[in-house]
């Protein structure tokens, strides 16, 4: 606070973090006495680096900014919308009101800490205060290190190193109040930023599945602790259950820290205090290795991790992407995962590592294809999370599973959907397949084709590939390039 007054406003920057809750950049505003300016900056410069978000998020995104302004309304604050780089907009918002601070939290992705970094190294020279706050993350990728002084390449070390600290600490508690600017400012109209399909409006479904906002990762959080938490160690692998948080959306606009998740796991309420949550702790762990992934290979989306991968011989059948795509390669379970996709804007976990699996090594199409699809696609799409998930399956990531280890796509609907409630909840033409050969249609006799009123080819695709001669083919191009590299 030292050198600013308290009658000029303090200019509070949202981006990844769309909650009052737990947001240390808010609080401390509304504990400084001063006017506060909440401002969402629109800035699409932050491609330069990296790429704008998908379609899917945008949808978010635009549901998640009218929660944040109601919440803020509540407050007696207004949000104010700005489009363009936040270098200028920050500057024009500092010469209309007199702003003498601006608070944020902090972004690790790589464009997001270009511009935060440059955008503070300007403030100071001119003599602004500029701070920056933790809550996106639960460590601070540039501080945790190896013994020998580099970063963690595999998960286990990591999260060891992680939870060998200081307990995370306890949610900063949620603004009430802010003093409000007497400043008139000229805010955007959400509607004209276009953030929502119209023709055609592909995400009509998602309002069935998901409630944007603050209040709905508050809501998704007690029900899962509530229910699923105590059966979360098995049924987190079996899409056809309500086995899963659904949180990661949430994380993914900010809508909830992971603070506050850990905080939440340690209550009164949660009835198993061992398997349940500590797996579920492990799941948020690698968010943050992702995290701590990215922030030292800025290239995570776009370049191999293992470099060895640079020469291996990718097909990119563009027929059979497509087929992928749109969830009709013959195989069911891929077949639901790519529907639900389509249809929810996400995808069960499980299911990810299945038809990321298939498309890189049963079509041995690019990893880096199938992670843009993801990238427009999901409204969970997140740069760290979504490129080493990608590459942790291709086997050219970090702590990834070998090239070698090919998920067999039957055996795998087979075991986590055992009865079949996943792929027949999205492939319903499938509905009447006994469970003996739903996930391989191909295999059943005629006369149970016909008694399923299955037509293969016509009402449900044969499959793009045999299974055992896409394995073959597979390990001879892994083959192929640990020769060429050797």
């Amino acid at each position: 606070m030292n050198g600013t007054s308290i009658q000029n406003p303090v200019i509070v920057l949202f981006r990844h973090d769309l909650r009052i809750g737990d947001n240390r950049a808010l609080y401390t505003a509304s504990q400084s006495g001063k006017p506060v300016i909440p401002v969402f900056v629109w800035d699409e410069q932050t491609s330069r680096n990296g790429r704008p978000i998908g379609g899917a998020r945008r949808w978010w995104l635009h549901h998640s900014l009218t929660s944040l302004a109601a919440s803020l309304e509540e407050c007696e604050a207004n949000l104010i919308l700005k489009r363009g780089k936040t270098e200028t907009v920050v500057d024009a918002l500092i010469k209309d009101t007199g702003a003498d601070m601006v608070l944020w939290n902090r972004r690790y992705d790589p464009p997001g800490l270009e511009i935060d970094t440059g955008l503070k190294a300007e403030l100071s020279r001119r003599g602004i205060a500029a701070e920056s706050f933790e809550g996106h993350l639960l460590h601070e990728p540039y501080r945790l290190k190896t013994g020998a002084g580099g970063y963690y390449r595999v998960y286990t070390p990591f999260w060891h190193a992680l939870t060998a600290g200081p307990e995370p600490r306890d949610p900063i508690p949620t603004v009430k109040k802010l003093k409000t600017s007497h400043h008139e400012i000229a805010s955007d109209r959400l509607g004209d930023w276009a953030l929502l399909p119209r023709h055609p409006n592909w995400a009509k479904g998602f309002a069935m599945d998901w409630t944007p906002g603050e209040a709905g990762a508050n809501e998704k959080l007690a029900d899962f602790l509530s229910d699923a938490i105590s059966s979360y160690k098995h049924d987190r692998d079996m899409p056809g259950t309500n086995g899963t948080s659904r949180l990661s959306p949430h994380l993914a606009h900010g809508e909830i820290t992971p603070f506050q998740i850990l905080h939440a796991l340690k209550s009164p309420k949660v009835k198993d205090k061992h398997s349940g949550p500590e797996t579920f702790r492990k799941e948020v762990g690698w968010r943050e290795f992702s995290y701590h992934l990215l922030f030292n290979n800025p290239e995570l989306h776009t370049s191999n991790f293992n470099a060895s991968f640079d020469q291996f011989d990718w097909e990119n059948d563009q027929d059979r992407f497509d087929a992928w795509k749109q969830g009709q390669t013959g195989y069911p379970i891929v077949d639901a995962g790519m529907r639900q996709l389509w249809q929810t804007g996400w995808m069960h976990n499980r299911v990810r590592m299945i038809v990321a699996s298939f498309l890189i090594k049963h079509l041995l199409i690019d990893w880096r294809k199938g992670e843009g699809w993801f990238w427009d696609t999901l409204v969970d799409a997140d740069p760290a999370s979504n490129a080493a998930s990608w590459q942790w399956v291709a086997g050219s990531g970090a702590d990834a599973a070998p090239y070698f280890r090919i998920f067999n796509p039957i055996l795998q609907g087979e075991k986590f959907d055992p009865e079949g409630a996943y792929v027949r909840e999205f492939i319903p033409e499938l509905q009447n397949m006994p469970d003996r050969y739903l996930h391989k249609p191909w295999a059943a006799p005629e006369a149970v084709l016909q008694t399923a009123k299955v037509d293969l080819g016509t009402s449900y695709p044969r499959p793009i590939v045999d299974h055992q001669a896409a394995r073959r083919r597979a390990l001879e191009a892994y083959a192929k390039t640990r020769t060429s590299k050797e």
